[in-house]
């Protein structure tokens, strides 16, 4: 099913005849009358549009042979989306908003406030857009010529799937991070995006100094006013860091959520309630029932790999007190010291009796940073909407832990949640499992092994936007990396080789360790940082000659830092390594970046174990797994991640529902209260998990719940 804003495909064909008017006009508008003021930038606006419009011809057939097509690839009639229509839409969406502008220069440029050079420097940033549009494009009907038909991933061609990497690693992407930023998305999101990105450049600029890391923050925010000023620079610079940080920069600044700050801010604007706290559960055995016959019994070991066994960490969420919470057992298992007190003390708070459900939550963050404190905002609302108890698991992170630790964490979590259900409030006749992004991957991986083990197999499981092939391996949808500033083909290969063990050496977490646990004591040198840094920002304005951004350098610089990141090559110039580079019609380039992404081929065999990567898995490992609700976002670029898996399963016969919601991007979940359209998508995962704890067709043997006497035993 595809909802959120719902439109019928625009007709491409009048989209590229309002491109062609607007061009004509804009360029006889330009040439036709010598009197006309501004000069040099009359000129660059023809040599603009003059451009976009050599662009736009080229593109017309080729996105009629796309719209001929792509719904072959998708998973039914119902459901239309996949990475295809994806770029198709983008493109359109680049379109219409250079038709918007050229309508407007058209309309305002003898006007006696038209800014004739940012007008016309928005146009040049369209056009840039267009130009690596293009080129996405041509490599996309590689993909479509060289697969079979209705298949999104490349299977045998490991040389096309290379050659998409070394592309990416030249190709100029500044022009999708600057005065284009994200324009495919829904417009509510654009000033968070750029808050975002503004955030990371500033942020970077200081990783790795001696600087405290919420003082480091805080300092960024204030020192971030060129980056809003000046587009081509936030750009360029943004280029620049996700094409070459470490992985622990992006751990850092993603982990910035877990502050008391972010997390305070969230606890306000979302649902208050009753149970919220962490348990830390001790490494032993666990006795469960066999799924097929409860007479006999599976012992279930703790995590061992990478350090030998350990304890794992969750936080309970409910939005009202149940049987069980508040008992003495549950808070031996409490993290926090002394035990928290619970809701129960309250003269006005009734105990409400044992739900028949249970969720069970593995948080998304690339397997490589977050908590479930990052989540926390829409799992309030998950408890609250669906009046469930909520258990959300706080797996090992990678580098430091890689596969197989996280599974064996999250497998064994949910061994101990349903031996132990009476304590979460919960009689766990119904069980489901949800996850966004990694958790998504973890929710069905924790499925198979449930199935392999023989034990209760969960009743249900909604994953958003899930992760089902941990490779670079080329889809169309995978294209999207080169132009989404949320999730970066650098940034997603980086995750993955850390979750595959190619980053860096294991390492033991201490116990009772965070990776904030310096939060603390940055709070101190807060005052002064921001005092500092607030001198810094406002010399910055009073002396425009000292400062990169200042007045005098702003125009000067957007075209210098242009002429500087980027250049277009013709094909029969001479470039560096231009034999490794897709080769592109006659007399078109894309544009090329000097600052050059180095993206390490994800090439460990594990990341094609079937529990790493389910969508390579063997029907016998997938065949029993309970129903499979995906809500996928079709600007993602694991979007042909959800549509593939989703197909297999069908064929298998298992049950399975997609939705694609539109114009949102990778993590929706997490932007929640941000937009109309997010909250949308959060309410249909909301529905989709309350369809698998309201269905009424007799339980699976697998799936079905072991007598009460069964759960309890000791072990």
């Amino acid at each position: 099913m595809r909802v959120c804003g719902t439109t019928p495909d625009m007709d491409y064909k009048l989209v590229f005849a309002a491109l062609e008017t607007v061009c004509e006009d804009n360029i006889s508008l330009s040439c036709g009358h010598s009197d006309l003021p501004y000069g040099a930038v009359a000129n660059r606006l023809v040599t603009c549009m003059k451009q976009i419009q050599e662009h736009g011809r080229a593109l017309e057939p080729v996105v009629s042979s796309f719209t001929a097509v792509y719904h072959h690839y998708d998973f039914d009639a119902q459901t239309p989306g996949n990475g295809y229509r994806t770029l198709v839409k983008v493109l359109q969406s680049c379109l219409l908003h250079i038709i918007h502008k050229g309508r407007y220069i058209a309309s305002n440029y003898n006007g006696a406030f038209f800014r004739a050079d940012h007008n016309v420097s928005e146009m040049e940033a369209y056009c840039r857009a267009l130009c690596q549009l293009r080129a996405l494009l041509h490599l996309a009907q590689r993909l479509i010529n060289d697969n079979d038909c209705g298949q999104l991933y490349t299977k045998q061609d490991r040389d096309l799937s290379s050659r998409f990497v070394q592309e990416y690693s030249s190709m100029h992407k500044a022009c999708f991070y600057g005065r284009c930023l994200g324009f495919q998305f829904s417009p509510t999101l654009r000033p968070f995006l750029q808050t975002v990105v503004i955030s990371m450049i500033s942020y970077g600029e200081r990783y790795g100094k001696q600087q405290s890391g919420l003082g480091m923050a805080a300092l960024s925010l204030l020192t971030s006013g060129k980056y809003v000023i000046d587009p081509e620079l936030r750009g360029a610079a943004f280029e620049r860091i996700t094409q070459n940080l470490d992985l622990q920069f992006w751990k850092s600044f993603w982990n910035l959520t877990e502050s008391g700050v972010i997390t305070g801010f969230n606890r306000i604007v979302s649902n208050p309630v009753q149970v919220n706290f962490t348990l830390t559960v001790p490494p032993v055995p666990l006795c469960l029932p066999l799924a097929s016959d409860p007479s006999l019994s599976v012992t279930v070991s703790p995590p061992v790999a990478h350090w030998g066994p350990g304890p794992v960490h969750m936080r309970l969420i409910s939005f009202e007190l149940r049987e069980g919470q508040d008992s003495e057992e549950l808070l031996t298992f409490s993290r926090t010291d002394p035990p928290p007190i619970t809701a129960s003390h309250l003269p006005w708070v009734q105990k409400q009796p044992h739900s028949p459900w249970l969720l069970i939550h593995f948080h998304g963050g690339g397997f490589v940073s977050q908590t479930s404190k990052s989540h926390e905002n829409y799992l309030r609302n998950f408890s609250k909407e669906l009046s469930v108890p909520v258990l959300s698991v706080d797996y090992s992170l990678s580098p430091e832990a890689p596969y197989p630790r996280a599974l064996e964490e999250c497998f064994y979590a949910y061994c101990w949640a349903l031996k132990n259900c009476h304590l979460l409030g919960s009689t766990a006749e119904r069980v489901c499992l949800a996850g966004d992004s990694a958790g998504g991957n973890l929710c069905i991986t924790v499925s198979m092994k449930a199935i392999s083990s023989g034990v209760r197999v969960p009743d249900g499981i909604m994953a958003a936007y899930p992760a089902t092939l941990l490779t670079t391996d080329a889809s169309p949808s995978r294209l999207l990396t080169l132009i989404d500033p949320l999730l970066p083909l650098s940034v997603l290969t980086k995750c993955i080789n850390a979750y595959a063990g190619a980053e860096s050496q294991t390492v033991q977490p201490a116990e009772g360790s965070s990776s904030l646990s310096s939060l603390g004591r940055d709070t101190a040198l807060l005052l002064t940082e921001l005092t500092q840094g607030a001198s810094n920002w406002i010399q910055s304005f009073l002396d425009p000659m000292r400062s990169p951004g200042g007045a005098h350098s702003w125009s000067s610089s957007h075209r210098r830092s242009q002429s500087s990141e980027t250049h277009r090559t013709s094909p029969h110039s001479s470039t560096p390594n231009s034999g490794d580079h897709m080769v592109y019609p006659q007399d078109f380039e894309p544009l090329r970046s000097e600052c050059l992404a180095f993206v390490r081929p994800t090439s460990s065999p594990i990341i094609r174990n079937p529990f790493v990567s389910p969508l390579l898995a063997p029907n016998n490992l997938l065949r029993g797994l309970p129903p499979v609700h995906i809500v996928a976002s079709a600007l993602d670029a694991l979007l042909d991640d959800s549509v593939m898996f989703s197909k297999k399963l069908r064929d298998m016969g298992q049950p399975v529902s997609l939705t694609v919601v539109e114009d949102l991007p990778h993590g929706f979940l997490s932007l929640s209260q941000l937009a109309k359209e997010t909250e949308i998508a959060t309410e249909i995962c909301v529905a989709r998990m309350k369809e698998i704890f309201q269905q009424e067709h007799p339980i699976h043997p697998l799936h079905k719940r072991p007598r009460p006497e069964e759960t309890n035993p000791s072990g």
